[in-house]
């Protein structure tokens, strides 16, 4: 699939609605995969282009997305994409720990056999997506995250993991390019993470979900120094 240029659709159909979200997902697809780089320029007329739609559904988008700290607006020049740094990593690196860690403990103090089936298929779902190389894996890979947070009883709390998710990406997809990160069993951590959950152990699942979090973390850190020193 080309991240470069998306078929949005036409908003001549009067649906206006599904034009901004379509637009919305869109946009947010490339910024967070990397194909929008942190800190360009996001101008209407390019957008138009390379998403083959109108400006009105790119404005809302790109408002939606200021709100969820994907998009920054300039003053009055319009707007980019966030900038990413170390301490912008380092804070919603934390913010995951915390608020997963309470999610999962919740969702596993309240677990079901409908949870625990939910949570099983999810991983599959994504195992095989990853096996194939297809192009929805990174949406599996969020599903199956979700999931397992998805028994907590909080509604906001599963809002505010899901925005700190996609907000991780852009720092995830630049670890990913590294060979050394490629070394790394990431389906032996799902795996650990799944055992854990299914076996209602809240300490082991929390340690194994912070540790596959930590464990990206430190790399990217130790890359984010590696890329500094040589510029």
């Amino acid at each position: 699939m080309d991240l470069g240029v998306i078929q949005v659709g036409s908003t001549g159909s009067g649906n206006a609605a599904s034009a901004t979200q379509r637009t919305y997902l869109s946009l947010r697809r490339l910024i967070v995969t990397g194909a929008v780089k942190p800190g360009e320029k996001l101008k209407i007329e390019g957008l138009r282009t390379r998403l083959q739609t109108g400006a009105s559904p790119i404005r809302e988008a790109l408002s939606l997305l200021t709100s969820e700290h994907l998009v920054e607006r300039i003053d009055q020049r319009g707007f980019r994409a966030a900038p990413t740094s170390r301490e912008n990593f380092d804070e919603i690196l934390e913010m995951r720990c915390e608020l997963e860690g309470m999610a999962l403990r919740r969702s596993i103090a309240s677990a079901t056999e409908d949870w625990e089936e939910a949570v099983v298929l999810a991983h599959h779902r994504m195992g095989r997506a990853a096996g194939k190389g297809t192009d929805n894996f990174e949406d599996e890979h969020k599903a199956f995250h979700m999931t397992l947070l998805a028994n907590c009883g909080a509604p906001i709390l599963l809002r505010f993991c899901s925005q700190l998710y996609d907000l991780n990406i852009r720092y995830r997809y630049l670890a990913g390019r590294a060979l050394d990160y490629q070394k790394r069993d990431v389906g032996q951590e799902h795996r650990e993470i799944l055992e854990r959950a299914v076996a209602r152990d809240a300490d082991g699942a929390e340690a194994e979900l912070l540790g596959h979090y930590r464990r990206t973390g430190a790399f990217l850190a130790d890359l984010m120094t590696a890329q500094t020193a040589a510029e």
